[in-house]
């Protein structure tokens, strides 16, 4: 018996774990008194829940930061990129978390400029040293993955991507007020999966 190829198998998945280990948070610290800037659409808003119940009231109870709710139900990224400068001129967040798109999808907009608004919205904050954490939405097919744009977009501009988490609470009913939006304990989960991101990458 050739133990070598077993060797060598073995010390490359000790290479690989000790690499992953040796990863290193992108995301610098939120003070206690700074801000997260939620925006997107309704799964941002929080249509099907309580606004206490959305996705931003739970983060930032969970979090002790300030997280402000900018999503806007039924907007499509072109509306999106036309607030988004000035919005975070304004508010200056240490940190925005971009859920924009699902309405695109939706209505069977062109996936070329649905990405082109994002990269500006993305462009726009990293201009101001605002980093982006980029939330996925799946295609509009049932069980569907995270339509590819966003990986790019991911990629592109060397984000955290947040790739499967819309897709995976879309896939259980319990979470869901409706076809597309979450209830309660849908917007609680996103809130506290989100939550679990921001700490793995050094922001909170």
């Amino acid at each position: 018996m050739r133990l070598y190829p077993r060797l060598t198998a073995l010390i490359a998945l000790l290479l690989a774990l000790v690499l992953a280990g040796c990863e290193q948070p992108r995301l610098t610290p939120i003070p206690p008194d700074g801000t997260l800037l939620a925006f997107g659409d309704s799964l941002t808003q929080g249509v099907g829940a309580d606004p206490d119940d959305s996705y931003p009231a739970v983060l930032a109870r969970l979090s002790g930061r300030t997280v402000i709710n900018a999503g806007v139900s039924g907007e499509v990224t072109a509306e999106g990129r036309a607030r988004f400068g000035a919005l975070i001129a304004q508010e200056q967040p240490d940190l925005v978390l971009l859920l924009e798109g699902g309405n695109d999808i939706l209505r069977n907009l062109d996936p070329a400029q649905t990405q082109a608004n994002l990269a500006a919205m993305i462009e726009q904050a990293q201009a101001q040293g605002i980093p982006v954490v980029l939330i996925g939405v799946p295609r509009k097919a049932l069980f569907s993955d995270v339509a590819p744009l966003y990986r790019a977009l991911a990629e592109t501009y060397q984000l955290v991507f947040v790739e499967t988490l819309i897709a995976d609470l879309l896939r259980t009913p319990a979470y869901k007020a409706d076809p597309i939006h979450f209830n309660r304990e849908g917007y609680r989960e996103l809130a506290e999966a989100l939550q679990a991101v921001l700490v793995r990458e050094g922001a909170l």
